[in-house]
């Protein structure tokens, strides 16, 4: 369970031959996808080229009701987003798909990653005369999208031009008047894939599992590199940014398997469910431990906490009940507020736990104060010792390219030069961390190679040498959230 890692977003998209309700698949799809982005959602509805639009602050139901659904009425296209912010904060100008009017038509933008470069294209353009309305790299995006569709033939074009321009993470959904366009960066670091339903639509979803609650089949993954472009005549491939076979899967984070996706999607022919359990099975043989039973922290924890069972010989059972209803909205002022939250979000089962050795098993420690809190439930419940074991090495470096880690000061592997002693800081009897060379591990069957730059500090694609925020952002964000007081 994250202390302050943030979720990155989630994109979806649907291209009928007929006029039908779309916006309805995007909302379930979206649905589906929440997991990816909590903060804000949004979905763009094309009718014969017709944009309509619609997003807000909240949880998927919570922006769209019925009729708000009714509002973006029927067509042939849609893309959605559901958003966590990382780079631009909260700003409702943020606040995705962008959609964009230019001379050449209408176009929204659906974007899940974080560019490396996007200060840099953004000064390009407002250099000349540009002017951004929020503080995301999403923007640079688009922007740059338009400025070659001016002068190419297609956006498909466009895209392709744009796709040199731009360095860092980004699977994305463009809509157009009469095409979706998806396209991944070369590095493939986050996950994008198509499926098709029994009366012919095609999809693009960050996940899988997205396709299942519309009933869509699973078609293959859109490859690191590729633009695909779905139109009337059906689906058509450009791979000119995409690597040799050999190279085509580079960078996919580790993340997306480990906490990320939901475990009963498929990215790269993997069950993320699988992952998570080979996962478990991994700290079983590099981190042993008598003890009497295996409990996982739900949610990410649970498969990890079976597959430490299953190889171990531990009896595994159900050490937290989670409270369903409180969204990642639920803020607590005060230090006080925060601490009770935990008791709010998981309760123990003490009957499990009360005299027990207990092994569990949690998705990643990044500062320590949440899991320091759990641990001391299971203490209170009556737990005899408590042995924590992470299906994620340690963090100690930030990430680029759309995982929000906390700055290096306040990482807890970073504070203290020992597991030992983080062990002692969060009150447990031992802890044991997963090993980088077994992360590269969880996938073997797609041959994979991850990006792991959050615990190597090794990225395959040179980090910005102004990591931190611009004072521009900065700015941009306190006077977002003066008004979002005003508000």
């Amino acid at each position: 369970m994250f202390d302050n890692l943030h979720e990155e977003c989630g994109v979806f998209g649907i291209f009928e031959n007929k006029t039908t309700y779309v916006a309805q698949s995007t909302y379930l799809a979206l649905y589906a996808l929440q997991h990816r982005g909590q903060e804000s959602c949004g979905i763009a509805v094309n009718d014969d080229g017709v944009f309509t639009h619609y997003k807000g602050d909240g949880l998927v139901p919570d922006v769209f009701s019925k009729e708000k659904l009714k509002v973006l009425g029927m067509g042939n296209m849609a893309i959605g987003h559901v958003r966590y912010s990382t780079t631009g904060g909260k700003n409702h100008n943020n606040i995705q798909p962008l959609v964009i009017r230019h001379i050449k038509g209408n176009l929204a933008l659906a974007h899940n990653g974080n560019l490396v470069n996007a200060n840099d294209i953004r000064k390009t353009v407002e250099l000349k005369g540009g002017i951004f309305h929020g503080t995301s790299d999403t923007e640079s995006i688009a922007y740059t999208i338009v400025k070659y569709r001016l002068s190419s033939k297609s956006t498909e074009e466009a895209v392709e031009k744009t796709m040199n321009d731009i360095k860092g993470a980004y699977s994305c959904i463009v809509m157009t008047a009469t095409k979706l366009i998806a396209f991944r960066d070369p590095n493939g670091f986050r996950p994008l894939c198509i499926g098709k339903t029994a009366d012919g639509a095609w999809c693009v979803s960050s996940e899988s599992c997205a396709l299942d609650t519309i009933g869509a089949q699973f078609v293959r993954d859109v490859l690191p590199g590729e633009i695909v472009v779905i139109d009337t005549d059906g689906v058509h491939s450009n791979k000119t940014h995409c690597n040799d076979v050999e190279k085509s899967k580079t960078s996919l984070c580790v993340f997306e398997y480990i906490y990320f996706a939901r475990p009963d999607s498929v990215i790269d022919g993997v069950s993320v469910e699988k992952a998570r359990m080979r996962a478990g099975e991994f700290l079983a043989k590099e981190h042993p431990v008598d003890a009497d039973i295996v409990i996982g922290v739900p949610d990410s924890g649970l498969d990890a906490a079976l597959g430490y069972a299953n190889a171990s010989g531990i009896p595994y059972g159900i050490g937290f009940i989670k409270n369903r209803y409180i969204g990642r909205s639920f803020i607590q002022p005060s230090q006080g507020q925060r601490e009770d939250a935990v008791r709010i979000k998981l309760n123990v089962i003490k009957e499990n736990i009360k005299g027990k050795r207990v092994i569990m098993i949690d998705d990643s420690i990044v500062r320590g104060t949440t899991c320091a809190r759990i641990v001391s439930l299971l203490r209170e419940a009556g737990a005899k010792e408590v042995h924590m074991r992470v299906s994620s090495p340690p963090f100690k470096h930030p990430c680029y390219f759309g995982t929000d880690v906390d700055s290096e000061e306040n990482l807890i592997a970073c504070r203290f030069d020992t597991v030992d002693e983080i062990a002692k800081e969060i009150g447990v009897d031992s802890l044991g961390y997963l090993s980088v060379d077994a992360t590269k591990q969880l996938a073997k069957e797609a041959n994979i190679k991850f990006c792991d730059g959050c615990f190597t500090g090794h990225y395959p694609v040179k980090p910005p040498e102004n990591s931190g925020k611009s004072k521009f952002e900065e700015k941009m964000n306190n006077f977002s959230n003066y008004y979002d007081v005003l508000d």
